[in-house]
């Protein structure tokens, strides 16, 4: 599939001569690390570990799988795997042919599945035979005839009848004895193609899928070893999904660009990730802020040797001052350092290793060579620092466009410059302060729950006259959603079992679903009839 883009020459030309887009995909680098250290454990995972070299014979045998299959450069794969070795092995083989990759984070159901798939015209999907508990084939068998665009499902850890065929034989098949490997070098995408469609929470009712070419993706992740000091002898940790950008960039890639080794966790256990600190020498972590939390608090943190930890970022929600000075106290050889980032523009700003305790608390840390931040006023006219206003970026991370979408994409630009939809300030010394957002986004633990698309699946509830989804202040996640309803005058009751049976009906990940209900007679409302949120985030505070 040819996804339009709002990719330019003159931005090829820019970024290339500034020295930011490389020319370079992810299995350049892959092919460096097993040409040079080819024993070396690439990935580890909960259920085993590959090195360089068998890294890249998988890959390699996979891609030319992906070719008989009848996958072509610019086609979606889709996947909705967990921090699992085959992830690695799809996304590379995916980028292998030019292929684009579209990871699926594992919580989505079948309303979010069925949006996404579709709207890439996917022509394979691999899932798990089962995953916490989740039975995935049964879901996918429930999509099918909503996606005529997919030609073949492939099950990991998959039972006869399970989908088209399973990701075991799927991969023990020596395609190398079918086709000519060599189809693989002369398929080398140009390093300006899309690779990746990553879906990111919709704020208009519907998710967005957001577009990345191979350079945008690599320049993301070229920074990092020098403010962070990473090197190829880092042990990379994640656990976050690698179907977020964090992980994907992060987890995914930054090892195999660094050459160094990852550590994957598919289930976040905090006791379970000090075992791992103490047997793999883990250096370096990046998660939202409750992890940081839970690693702090776990119950064997004392009984492990963690002292090769020495970075832990936090993205996604602001840091308290207490868990710095906590961090402080019982790691200190770790450091803590806070950051900002979108899925359309990747990792934006990020600490710097030394800067003082109100830069690591009171900011969301400082641009990445390339990326340039300003606020404007609600006439795009940029502000002094100091004060607050619309944050916009631009620079050789940015996306290339919303798939299908390309006129909502347009509308978020301000010519190089994309409205980000958070409100911020940056100071005298150029760090940024979230302040909060324009867009309708609730953020829990660093995860965003789309509002409108939540409210838009409950207004479906013949019951529900008026729904409105709000923030409610939590201490481990910032933020958890609350639903504020006004039953139809026919409606005897609606209760909070009520809307998880109807959430869970329609298909919708739980991890969406509102945690708390409150039942209303009327909402507060504007003299023009608005509902008035911020009086019902405060009613919802002040009842928490």
């Amino acid at each position: 599939m040819d996804f339009e883009t709002i990719l330019t020459d003159e931005q090829i030309d820019k970024y290339t001569e500034q020295g930011y887009w490389v020319g370079k995909t992810i299995t350049d680098y892959l092919d460096d690390a097993a040409a040079r250290t080819p024993e070396k454990t690439a990935f580890v995972d909960a259920r085993g570990q590959v090195s360089y070299r068998d890294l890249k014979q998988n890959v390699d045998r996979c891609a030319l799988g992906l070719l008989e299959l009848g996958v072509q450069p610019g086609d979606v794969v889709s996947f909705q795997l967990p921090n699992w070795i085959e992830w690695i092995v799809l996304h590379y083989a995916a980028s292998r042919i030019g292929a684009i990759s579209n990871p699926l984070i594992p919580i989505y159901r079948a309303r979010e599945v069925g949006f996404m798939v579709g709207l890439a015209k996917s022509k394979v999907i691999v899932v798990p035979s089962e995953f916490r508990n989740f039975d995935y084939p049964a879901m996918i068998d429930t999509l099918r005839t909503q996606w005529p665009s997919v030609e073949h499902v492939l099950v990991v850890d998959g039972k006869p009848g399970q989908g088209t065929g399973t990701w075991e034989d799927f991969v023990a098949t020596p395609w190398e004895e079918r086709r000519d490997p060599s189809e693989l070098a002369a398929l080398r995408p140009d390093p300006n193609d899309v690779t990746l469609l990553i879906f990111t929470s919709g704020t208009t009712g519907e998710p967005k899928g957001v577009m990345h070419t191979h350079n945008t993706a690599i320049a993301a992740n070229n920074p990092l070893p020098v403010r962070l000091g990473i090197t190829e002898n880092s042990v990379i940790h994640m656990a976050s999904t690698l179907a977020h950008l964090t992980g994907f960039l992060y987890g995914a890639r930054l090892p195999v660009q660094s050459g160094a080794t990852a550590v994957l966790q598919d289930v976040w256990d905090p006791a379970r990730f000090v075992e791992l600190v103490e047997q793999h020498g883990i250096t370096y972590t990046s998660a939202a802020t409750p992890f940081l939390h839970d690693l702090l608090v776990a119950p064997n943190l004392d009984k492990h040797d963690v002292s090769s930890l020495q970075r832990f970022c936090c993205m996604g929600a602001p840091i308290p001052r207490a868990i710095v000075r906590e961090a402080r106290d019982k790691l200190p050889g770790m450091i803590v350092l806070g950051g900002w980032g979108q899925s359309e523009d990747a990792l934006v700003t990020l600490g710097i290793p030394g800067d003082p305790e109100e830069k690591i608390i009171d900011t969301d840390g400082y641009p990445w060579p390339g990326m340039r931040i300003r606020v404007v006023d609600t006439d795009g006219n940029e502000l002094p620092s100091g004060n607050e206003g619309r944050l916009q970026v631009t620079g050789p991370f940015l996306f290339v466009g919303y798939a299908e979408r390309l006129d909502m994409t347009r509308d978020c630009f301000n010519g190089e410059w994309f409205d980000t939809g958070d409100l911020a300030k940056i100071d005298a010394d150029g760090y940024l302060s979230i302040a909060g957002r324009t867009k309708d986004v609730i953020i829990r633990g660093g995860e965003n729950i789309p509002v409108a698309y939540v409210e838009n699946v409950l207004y479906e509830n013949p019951k529900l006259d008026i729904v409105a989804v709000v923030a409610a202040p939590d201490p481990r996640l910032q933020e958890r959603a609350c639903a504020c309803v006004v039953l139809k005058p026919d409606a005897e009751e609606f209760t909070f079992s009520d809307m998880k049976e109807f959430l869970a009906a329609k298909g919708v990940a739980k991890q969406y679903w509102p945690e708390r209900l409150v039942v209303l007679s009327e909402f507060p409302r504007t003299a023009s009839g608005k509902i008035q949120k911020f009086q019902l985030r405060e009613m919802v505070k002040g009842a928490s």
